[in-house]
């Protein structure tokens, strides 16, 4: 089964982040900050990327200081 853009889910790692921001500023499609800057994903802790919003997650995770968010593939092991 071929794996598509519309495959990818993202995720962010809450130990890891640090409260920047950079995601909500590059995706606010899909983040929003709590009262302390931290990220919430519109799918919780992962969300679903819609197709025409791969391009944007892609550049919020490369945009990351802390790589606290990433792209995954459901049903793959990363």
């Amino acid at each position: 089964m071929a794996v598509t853009d519309s495959d990818q889910v993202l995720r962010v790692n809450p130990i890891a982040c640090h409260a920047h921001g950079l995601c909500a500023e590059l995706l606010p499609e899909l983040v929003d900050l709590d009262e302390w800057g931290y990220p919430v994903l519109a799918g919780g802790v992962r969300g679903t990327v819609p197709a025409p919003l791969v391009p944007q997650a892609k550049a919020a995770v490369a945009a990351c200081p802390t790589l606290a968010l990433r792209l995954t593939y459901p049903g793959r092991v990363s």
